[in-house]
């Protein structure tokens, strides 16, 4: 089974992913691949560079993704461009080592994906698991880990789907707005309806 484990920023996702990988299931980040896709001499590095310029570059020729992202920031058509060439080869490197892993034996995998509904990438997964919290929650729990203010964790959270809306969309919901032992054991509850062991 091909489980995409989805939520939003600062709603525990990582704790869960941590919890699969306790259970020796594999766990393929988008966020990681989002890294090596662009590394040098990666064909989507060079297509950034064609789009953005040098400009984005470290002194050690690798992208800087804050250079990157200020270049996109407030501009739609430039935040477009860099998700045509960035999406497909995530894409692509996750569907390689999903076939890798299953090639080794694994039967369950877990595809972590911020962005799944977002990107109606449902077709790639079996499952939609959502790590859910309320809207105070989150934000408080952005501010403690990022340090940063309330204004800075409000357009954060608001450029992302809220998560009630997210929902209607996920397979099984674990609620994480308790405490670590709750959603561990609602993981564990999900796990046996679903077969996995």
């Amino acid at each position: 089974m091909i489980i995409g484990l989805t939520g939003g920023i600062a709603s525990g996702k990582s704790l869960i992913a941590d919890q699969f990988r306790k259970h020796s299931i594999p766990v393929i980040d988008a966020d990681e691949i989002a890294r090596e896709v662009v590394e040098p001499g990666e064909a989507a590095y060079e297509k950034v560079l064609e789009q953005f310029g040098t400009k984005i570059l470290e002194h050690d020729g690798t992208i800087a993704r804050k250079k990157l992202g200020q270049a996109i920031f407030g501009d739609d058509s430039k935040r477009q461009i860099l998700n045509q060439i960035m999406h497909p080869a995530i894409r692509q490197r996750m569907i390689e080592k999903k076939k890798r892993f299953q090639e080794e034996g694994c039967k369950n995998i877990v595809f972590d994906l911020p962005l799944l509904i977002e990107n109606n990438l449902q077709f790639m997964v079996d499952k939609v698991l959502l790590v859910y919290v309320d809207d105070t929650t989150q934000k408080k729990r952005l501010m403690e880990r990022d340090q940063e203010g309330e204004e800075d964790a409000n357009n954060r959270i608001d450029s992302q789907m809220p998560l009630k809306e997210k929902k209607q969309f996920a397979d099984a919901i674990i609620d994480n707005n308790d405490t670590r032992e709750s959603s561990i054991t609602q993981l564990e509850n999900i796990l046996q309806d679903w077969n996995i062991t």
